[in-house]
């Protein structure tokens, strides 16, 4: 039975993994952390919030006291941290809330976990008990792989190419300085692109069925041949369980989905799903009046290309043959199917685009 704090519980993967993390161990007590950010949501946890040994605080991982209380009133023996910016736009624009947030916010979940769960115990004469500190990071950290280069492995440079990215690659390196410097249990893992219900509208897939359900121009950066790979976000709930369960402290695992998709196939794949949903379902018609492209079929004219971003790396793809040779751990979700089911989830939640 392990007693999790879940930092940044109330965004988008942070709240699926809740979710996930409830199905698949009901009997663990969660205490989940979030400031409730423009890109945090409570509404995310109603259903997880429901459970008794579930536990909502508001409050900022730049709290260092505020961690420490609940490592230590609630006997906490696991952190996850998936509480950081991350939208890329935003941090070219305005990178100094990424730097307090990813960077001294890292710093001072991990001084809170190493008084609570080392220097207490060993000025006290005790010993350290097991704890574990899984920090989730991105793909983002290894930079561009270029058109021809091999996907990243877990012994890929780091060479960040924006703000968000440099911020991201820094809390790595103070989690793995931490477990040498001070002895701290941490895991690391690096995914790839996530999809999935919950997702705030300014990343591309809710933002994209966002312009089509207001025919908007569905805007994409230069020639849209950027390649990202994309993993469902119950899939990367799965591969930080079986990291937690199985995977050896000090270690950094890719989870990576194994699709491939230049950022213009993603965008196509996008409006041809929602174009069949609208002449599947004549009742979306009425829910979204204003979509005359998808109700007419023809999404993928309000394709718009625009400059391309500064920085903006040509591809990224994971090698994620660590965690499936050492862990046993795949995706189990069809892409296909995955996608479409989270399609529906947002034409079937009209109140998401409304409250964004």
């Amino acid at each position: 039975m392990k007693r999790l704090l879940v930092t940044g519980g109330a965004g988008f993967i942070g709240a699926n993994f809740i979710e996930y993390w409830q199905e698949e161990h009901p009997q663990d007590f969660i205490v989940v952390l979030d400031i409730l950010s423009y890109a945090g949501n409570k509404a995310n946890l109603a259903e997880a919030l429901k459970r008794p040994n579930t536990v909502f605080v508001q409050g900022s991982i730049n709290d260092r006291s505020l961690i420490e209380y609940l490592l230590a009133f609630y006997r906490l023996d696991t952190i996850v941290n998936f509480a950081a910016e991350s939208h890329v736009d935003r941090s070219i624009s305005a990178p100094e809330q990424f730097v307090e947030t990813n960077i001294v916010g890292m710093l001072n979940v991990l001084q809170a976990a190493r008084h609570v769960w080392i220097e207490e115990p060993l000025n006290a004469g005790k010993p350290v008990l097991p704890h574990r500190f899984h920090h989730v990071s991105t793909d983002e950290v290894f930079g561009d792989l270029g058109e021809e280069g091999e996907p990243f492995s877990e012994h890929s440079r780091y060479q960040p190419s924006n703000p968000y990215a440099a911020t991201k690659a820094a809390s790595d390196h103070l989690l793995n300085a931490w477990a040498r410097t001070y002895g701290l249990n941490v895991s690391l893992s690096n995914c790839s692109n996530n999809f999935g219900r919950y997702q705030y509208p300014e990343k591309l897939m809710p933002r994209m069925i966002t312009n089509i359900l207001f025919e908007r121009p569905l805007t994409v950066f230069g020639n849209g041949q950027q390649v990202r790979d994309w993993l469902y976000v119950k899939d990367h709930a799965a591969g930080i369980d079986r990291i937690l369960g199985a995977g050896k402290t000090g270690c950094n695992y890719n989870i990576g989905g194994h699709n491939e998709q230049t950022n213009l196939q993603f965008i196509q794949l996008l409006c041809g799903l929602i174009n069949d949903e609208f002449a599947r379902d004549a009742s979306l018609a009425e829910h979204y009046p204003q979509a005359l492209s998808a109700i007419d079929g023809r999404s993928q004219q309000l394709i718009t290309h625009v400059q391309d971003r500064p920085g903006h790396d040509v591809r990224y793809a994971i090698n994620a043959g660590k965690i499936s040779r050492e862990l046993g751990f795949m995706p189990q979700h069809d892409f296909a199917a995955a996608m479409l089911d989270t399609v529906r989830w947002y034409l079937q939640h009209p109140h998401w685009f409304a409250a964004h």
